[in-house]
């Protein structure tokens, strides 16, 4: 009897825990759901570009936000952001933008889109002003759009050209006994090689030599005209490292004054016409950004599906930096069987993956431009299964920055059993019907015949990837092999191999593809995946991206290396994939 009564008291007493917490949660939610955003006159937009910026941004999670927030930056997304600073432009209440940015945590054809949103802020004779206590180069280049630019006295400023850094980890695994067994198409398809060198290649030498060359001279052209310093000039302050202190910065024109905080707070008291003893309106963009809505009514819509990340099989909701072939094809339908949809536009932000996940998806953008224009918006990455994605587009619109091409294929596989039997133990044997075994296996080597199945599938793949390439392209086959063979090109280097059709941004293929469609003034954008998680999985992305925040601030400038072997765990199959993931500084 006494156990009984324990139970029911027990269970009643969570039931009771329940409902208050439902309540406590309702009364949150309501109460700062009714919190209306009103701009006061005389703001300033203040931008923190610091954070990761993503295509699409993902609203913080509904538990964190009552709770007021997390330590790490909340990602932001490129197409709000690119919204909000077009919406400042005609809002009277906002004065200026006051950006602050030090070590932007993505590439540089975001950077170009952003730096071209802010640019067009400015046609409206309204100012930008940046500050930092270091620039990154980078974070300069983002910096140069501005009408000012501060820098502390103290501080530093890099101009020094870019680099391209590659990891090689054939030592690794010679210690480990572990023997990559790879298989590739073209002479430049050097995913594979920190797997099978301790050093770059000539032609891999090549192309990242000619393609960071490519980019740096798109940045000294935009810098100089920004900063009216003629361009030999800067490429000699870059060569020469010339600046290496504030005040070098100063001397060679690179930025405006040398102030502190609190000074630069005086000049935009200046700017928006208050005494120096008043206190500045700032409007963050997390709190701005809710003040207005984009929305547009419209029976006439132009659809933006999002391809961000690495491409694999299945589903999406995998994790961040993940396109599932699944999703996004399942999107594509949606889009293509919506009548209101007038237009598609692709948006690419991926250096591949799996070549039958990209092909999935290829097929399903070539169904959808049988029945409406689809045009192709490359931005960071579009290489190799993320150029599969654009072929199959009516219009290919790059940046000149984007890194894209890569057309060639590999398979590689890993034989452990070195490892496995002479460091830890483990032997293992197989029992097959015929002469071919497991050709997906870590526990022995792959016999002569596999290795040639293998191989002839590798050749195979890369036939059937330059052959839609030729087709999507309209150019010979021959012509597609000779600008293939795994070669990485920047946006302006494909273009001038007819790769890609317009060197441009997003509002450039928006453009395209609301004019192909007859569209003019009425139409709306709307933007896929539209996915709005439950309480629970918001709660466990959180946890996630905690966990990734620790990891990230234990291992410091090595957590590239864990994030490289978590994606070398994805290489099952043909691959369609960039070489490794390229970060330039």
């Amino acid at each position: 009897m006494n156990f009984w009564k324990a139970f029911f008291a027990s269970c009643l007493g969570a039931l009771v825990a329940m409902i208050l917490l439902c309540v406590i949660i309702v009364v949150i939610i309501s109460a700062s759901g009714g919190d209306e955003v009103k701009v006061q006159e005389s703001s300033i937009l203040q931008l923190d570009l610091d954070a990761p910026v993503n295509e699409i941004e993902k609203e913080l999670p509904l538990m964190v936000s009552l709770m007021g927030g997390t330590s790490a930056p909340h990602p932001i997304g490129l197409a709000q952001l690119r919204q909000t600073i077009a919406h400042a432009k005609d809002d009277d209440n906002i004065k200026g933008i006051y950006l602050t940015v030090t070590l932007p945590q993505t590439g540089y054809t975001v950077l170009e889109e952003i730096r071209q949103a802010l640019i067009d802020f400015r046609t409206s004779g309204k100012w930008v002003v940046v500050y930092s206590e270091m620039f990154s180069e980078s974070a300069y280049y983002l910096a140069s759009a501005a009408d000012k630019i501060y820098l502390n006295p103290e501080g530093e400023l890099e101009f020094n050209g870019l680099s391209a850094e590659v990891a090689f980890f054939k030592r690794l695994f010679d210690k480990l006994e572990v023997k990559p067994e790879v298989f590739r198409v073209g002479e430049f398809k050097s995913a594979v090689e920190p797997f099978l060198l301790e050093k770059m290649s000539a032609e891999n030498r090549l192309q990242l030599n000619e393609m960071i060359n490519s980019i740096y001279n798109h940045i000294l052209d935009r810098v100089s005209e920004a900063r009216k310093i003629p361009r030999d000039k800067l490429k000699e302050i870059a060569d020469k490292m010339l600046v290496r202190n504030a005040r070098q910065a100063m001397e060679h024109g690179l930025v405006d004054s040398l102030l502190y905080v609190d000074q630069v707070e005086q000049e935009l008291k200046k700017r928006v016409g208050i005494d120096s003893d008043k206190k500045l309106e700032f409007i963050k963009y997390s709190k701005y950004k809710r003040s207005f809505s984009a929305y547009k009514s419209s029976k006439n819509e132009v659809a933006v599906v999002v391809a961000e990340g690495t491409i694999i099989p299945g589903k999406s909701e995998k994790g961040d930096n993940i396109i599932g072939a699944e999703s996004f094809t399942k999107e594509m339908k949606r889009v293509r069987d919506d009548d209101e949809v007038k237009a598609v536009v692709v948006r690419i932000n991926s250096p591949g993956g799996s070549f039958q996940a990209s092909d999935a998806m290829w097929r399903e953008i070539k169904l959808t431009a049988q029945k409406k224009p689809v045009i192709a918006s490359m931005s960071d990455y579009a290489a190799s299964g993320g150029y599969f994605l654009a072929m199959a587009c009516d219009t290919i619109v790059a940046q000149p920055h984007t890194i894209t091409g890569s057309i060639g294929v590999f398979s590689v596989l890993f034989d452990a059993s070195g490892f496995l039997n002479n460091k830890i133990g483990i032997t293992t044997e197989e029992i097959k019907t015929g002469d071919v075994g497991e050709l997906i296996t870590v526990t022995r080597p792959l016999t002569p015949l596999e290795k040639e199945i293998w191989q002839i599938r590798t050749n195979e793949v890369y036939e059937t990837f330059t052959g839609k390439a030729a087709e999507g392209r309209d150019i010979p086959i021959d012509s597609i092999k000779k600008v293939a063979s795994g070669r990485v090109w920047t946006g302006s280097q494909a273009m001038q191999r007819k790769l890609v059709d317009v060197v441009g941004n997003f509002d450039d293929a928006l453009n395209i593809a609301a004019k192909s469609a007859g569209l003019t003034d009425d139409y709306k954008v709307r933007y896929y995946p539209q996915y709005t998680p439950s309480l629970v999985e918001q709660i466990i992305t959180q946890v996630e991206e905690e966990k990734g925040s620790t990891l990230k601030e234990t291992l410091g400038e090595h957590y590239h290396l864990y994030e490289y072997w978590n994606q070398v765990k994805t290489y099952q199959g043909t691959q369609a994939r960039m070489p490794y993931e390229l970060t330039i500084h």
